[in-house]
């Protein structure tokens, strides 16, 4: 089975328990991590067409759609029907406009230079082709448009990556598997954190790609890092 079908098959499965489950073990840090993206993503007072990718349960693009000009377009794609499922439900409660639809970041629909800003929230390692996903990216971006990408990585610091060890690869997966009944699911989660390339790789992949500037910055000792493209 590829890799983007286990993605799928795993999400649709721990779809209803996710977003618990996700503040609960990230503590709701995650909820400041992704402010600081937003304000990257929503920088101008005109409408923009915005694309969210592996967007889930729609909490960054809902956040997102919160902050953006009037007018603005915000679409998130996803492979996992069960997660965009949830997240509708929260789009139609917070009252916006945002859509949800089935897209893979790898073979995008949408023609050449077709938005603003493109956001991935903690799904970018997820890809079962890096730079491909990167490329297509890149692709659908206005020149001038901003890819904005937060995602989980392994602090730098000795004594906090020993910490962040015994958290992520014991005790999450074990508190994972009791709420959800998928300890697997929440196995494969922080093991995809150790496999995502460093900065150091990550960054030439990203100008490889096609974004010409090219910046970045860790939030809470490394835990999390933002990274941002321009074309």
């Amino acid at each position: 089975m590829a890799k983007k079908e286990k993605i799928k098959n795993l999400f649709d499965n721990i779809a209803p328990d996710y977003d618990k489950l996700n503040h609960i073990l990230s503590l709701n840090i995650d909820k400041g991590w992704r402010k600081k993206a937003v304000r990257e993503i929503a920088d101008s007072e005109k409408p923009l067409a915005v694309l969210d990718v592996a967007c889930g349960t729609g909490d960054f693009t809902i956040e997102i759609g919160r902050k953006v000009a009037e007018g603005s377009q915000v679409t998130g794609i996803d492979l996992s029907e069960g997660m965009m499922k949830v997240g509708r439900e929260k789009i139609k409660a917070a009252g916006l406009q945002a859509t949800l639809e089935y897209g893979d970041c790898e073979a995008l629909t949408y023609p050449d230079s077709t938005f603003d800003r493109i956001s991935v929230g903690f799904g970018v390692r997820n890809f079962e082709h890096l730079s491909v996903g990167l490329k297509e990216m890149c692709r659908v971006l206005k020149s001038g448009g901003k890819l904005v990408i937060l995602e989980l990585s392994v602090p730098s610091n000795p004594i906090i990556r020993w910490c962040y060890k015994l958290y992520f690869l014991n005790i999450l997966p074990a508190i994972g598997g009791l709420v959800s009944g998928n300890r697997g699911a929440y196995e494969y989660l922080p093991a995809s954190v150790l496999h995502f390339p460093a900065p150091d790789k990550f960054i030439p992949m990203m100008r490889e790609a096609g974004f010409g500037e090219v910046r970045h910055k860790a939030f809470t000792f490394g835990i999390c890092r933002m990274y941002v493209g321009i074309k």
